[in-house]
């Protein structure tokens, strides 16, 4: 089925749905909202539980500040502070609901997307002191300050008390995809929404308080300092950057995985120890523009990646997956959707701390060839690969 726009002053690409994958949405005691996605042929019954909790006020929600020397927005939130610290399995808030654990989510799921309880970006409440558009979040002052409006949601991949995207099956990884692609459709068409992030934490040395699989999205006010950057980029080299990159990338020996539809490689200037992105082999903005052939490749390749990136060490590696995505309303023909995973692991013992150059001035001194680590990488994920046939 295809899905309009709810607004067409947003003009979004419209979104077309795996009728496979079945919706259930619900409300939360305090009226957040939950939405179950059913793997194809799941077991689980579509009649769900209703949350039983005591209904609670919503917190404030958090208050952003302008930095004036860079023009950046800083969101204050403050709430956070009270979030679960790597609880034990029998108390994990993102597990089914028990009588012993009255968690978010209150029945078992396969898939469960919520709004997070404490955002760093959140409704307007009760404060009238919202955002005025993107010209007023642009100007520069002293002591300026708005309300974080905007939404968070929490997309848990499986009841599963740990793990995380690799340890998915390819169908369980399919139905996130589909989450991912439905809920950066419906957060794009939200007032007030120029940006959508889906994204994972994984591991206790990225800051990760939850071992539960889970992931992310991010929906701002504002087109966030990294994409402006991008923005900038292909305003100087033109309309061709993102299919350039892919061109020059495919014809190195950095390709780690590609496939039909997607291409994954360790980028030519890379960063950190561990860098992989993956693009399209096609303009697309955002998930929501994926065909259902396109996800159906993802969900087996970038699970590929990630078991790789976990083969290079006896242990987990730590990561973050940033899936970049085009602003709303602005550059939806040249900047293309792209994964990003980046990890401090630069050895079996050893992290790379961002010190005075990095976390400073922002300039940034690799320790591994991108080519070498693309070779690093190729063997790990080539290990995965046997180890699961």
């Amino acid at each position: 089925m295809t899905i309009p726009p709810q607004s067409a002053a947003r003009a979004v690409t419209p979104f077309v749905a795996d009728e496979a994958i079945a919706r259930h949405r619900h409300s939360l005691a305090d009226g957040r909202d939950l939405i179950y996605f059913d793997d194809p042929g799941t077991n689980l019954s579509p009649e769900r539980s209703i949350d039983t909790r005591t209904p609670e006020a919503r917190p404030e929600t958090a208050r952003m500040r302008q930095d004036p020397l860079t023009g950046e927005w800083v969101s204050i939130a403050s709430n956070r502070q009270n979030r679960v610290f790597l609880p034990p399995a029998h108390l994990d808030p993102l597990a089914p609901s028990t009588p012993e654990n009255p968690s978010e989510i209150p029945s078992n799921y396969d898939v469960a997307v919520f709004e997070n309880k404490s955002p760093s970006f959140g409704p307007l409440l009760t404060d009238a002191d919202a955002p005025l558009g993107l010209d007023d979040l642009a100007s520069i002052g002293l002591e300026r300050s708005r309300t974080s409006v905007g939404r968070c949601e929490v997309v848990c991949f499986s009841p599963e008390h740990e793990g995380s995207f690799a340890s998915l099956s390819v169908t369980r990884a399919r139905t996130v995809i589909e989450a991912w692609a439905e809920r950066t459709h419906a957060l794009s068409n939200l007032p007030g929404i120029e940006q959508v992030f889906p994204f994972e934490n994984r591991g206790e040395a990225i800051g990760v308080t939850l071992r539960h699989p889970h992931g992310q999205i991010y929906s701002y006010p504002y087109v966030t300092p990294r994409t402006l950057r991008v923005i900038d980029s292909l305003e100087r080299y033109g309309p061709t950057l993102f299919a350039d990159i892919l061109a020059s990338e495919q014809a190195s020996e950095r390709v780690i995985l590609q496939g039909e539809h997607w291409t994954a490689f360790v980028p030519f200037a890379a960063r950190w120890p561990v860098e992989v992105h993956m693009l399209p082999n096609r303009q697309l903005p955002d998930f929501a523009a994926t065909t259902l052939a396109e996800r159906d490749e993802l969900a087996v390749l970038y699970r590929r990646v990630l078991r790789g990136i976990d083969a290079i060490y006896s242990t987990p590696t730590p990561y973050i997956a940033a899936w970049h995505q085009a602003p709303v309303t602005a550059h939806r023909d040249g900047i293309r959707l792209m994964l990003q995973v980046t990890s401090p692991r630069r050895a079996e013992d050893k992290l790379k701390y961002l010190a005075g150059s990095e976390a400073a001035m922002g300039a940034w001194i690799g320790d591994v060839t991108p080519e070498n680590a693309a070779r690093t990488i190729r063997a790990a994920v080539d290990r995965a690969d046997a180890e699961e046939a």
